[in-house]
C-alpha cells in the first residue's frame, strides 16, 4: 500500500529546519505539506526543498484536511506536525502497526509511563478529560484520543464521514470556532468497531512558534461533539 506523510504547517520554520532531516523519506510514496498561510519562511523552505505543497484557502486544521483530501495519493496517511511535538523516530513503529492490519494507529502521549513534556496544567487536564469522556461514553480504552500524530487508512475518512460538514457545523456555530477531526475520528472509529492500536510516543516541547489553542471555545465545541455522537453515529441504515 502507498503511504503519504501529511505535514501540517503554520509558521513552523524553526521546527522544520531542526527535525525534518530526521525523517526517513524512503518510508513514504508521497510527502505533502499543507500550509495555513505561513509568513516566517516555511513556504519558501518547502519550495526550496522541492516538496509537494498546498496552501490552504481557509484557516484551521479541518480546512487543511478537507482541502487536501483529493491530493492525497497514499492508501495510508500519517499526519505529522513539524513543530517538534512529534518524534520522527517513532514513524517506523506507527507504520509497522498500520501494516499489521489496523485501521487507525495513534502515537499516544500518555500510554504506559510515557508523558507529554509540552503539557501545562490546562492542556494535560483537557487531554485527560476528553479521552476519559470519549472512553466512558463510547466504550473504548484510548489513552490519547486527541493527538494529531496518527496513521490511518485513507478509506476511513470516507467510511466515517469525516468530510461531512454536519459533524462539525453545530458546535462550530454555537461556540464561534473551527475544530479539527481527531476526536471525531477516534469516536467514530471506536463506535464502528474498527481495528485501533496505540504506540507510546513522548511529546517533546514544541520548537519555536506559538500554540494555536482556543481553550474555552475548542473545549466547549469538542464536548458538544463528543456527546452528540451518541445520537448521530453510526448512522441508521
Amino acid at each position: 500500500m502507498k503511504k503519504t506523510l501529511l505535514v501540517l504547517c503554520l509558521n513552523e520554520i524553526e521546527g522544520i529546519t531542526q527535525i525534518f532531516s530526521r525523517i526517513d523519506k524512503q518510508q513514504f510514496d508521497q510527502i505533502l505539506f499543507v500550509d495555513g498561510g505561513s509568513t516566517d519562511g516555511t513556504i519558501e523552505w518547502v519550495k526550496k526543498n522541492n516538496y509537494e505543497l498546498y496552501i490552504q484557502k481557509e484557516k484551521g486544521l479541518r480546512s487543511a484536511y478537507f482541502e487536501s483530501f483529493n491530493l492525497i495519493k497514499g492508501d495510508i496517511v500519517l499526519t505529522f506536525s513539524p513543530d517538534g511535538n512529534c518524534i520522527p523516530e517513532d514513524i517506523p513503529k506507527i507504520l509497522n502497526e498500520i501494516e499489521k492490519g489496523n485501521d487507525l494507529v495513534i502515537a499516544s502521549r500518555y500510554l504506559g509511563n510515557i508523558k507529554s513534556e509540552d503539557d501545562d496544567i490546562i492542556t494535560a487536564f483537557g487531554n485527560w478529560f476528553f479521552t476519559f469522556i470519549i472512553n466512558f461514553i463510547h466504550g473504548k480504552n484510548f489513552t490519547d484520543a486527541m493527538t494529531i500524530y496518527r496513521a490511518f487508512k485513507k478509506k476511513i475518512i470516507i467510511d466515517l464521514d469525516l468530510l461531512d460538514e454536519n459533524g462539525y457545523k453545530n458546535p462550530e456555530k454555537i461556540f464561534f470556532t473551527k475544530i479539527s477531526w481527531e476526536p471525531l475520528m477516534s469516536i467514530r472509529a471506536a463506535r464502528s468497531k474498527l481495528k485501533i492500536s496505540e504506540i507510546p510516543s513522548i511529546e517533546p516541547p514544541r520548537i519555536g512558534g506559538e500554540r494555536k489553542l482556543q481553550i474555552i471555545r475548542w473545549g466547549s465545541a469538542y464536548l458538544y461533539q463528543v456527546v452528540s455522537q451518541i445520537f448521530i453515529w453510526p448512522k441508521s441504515k
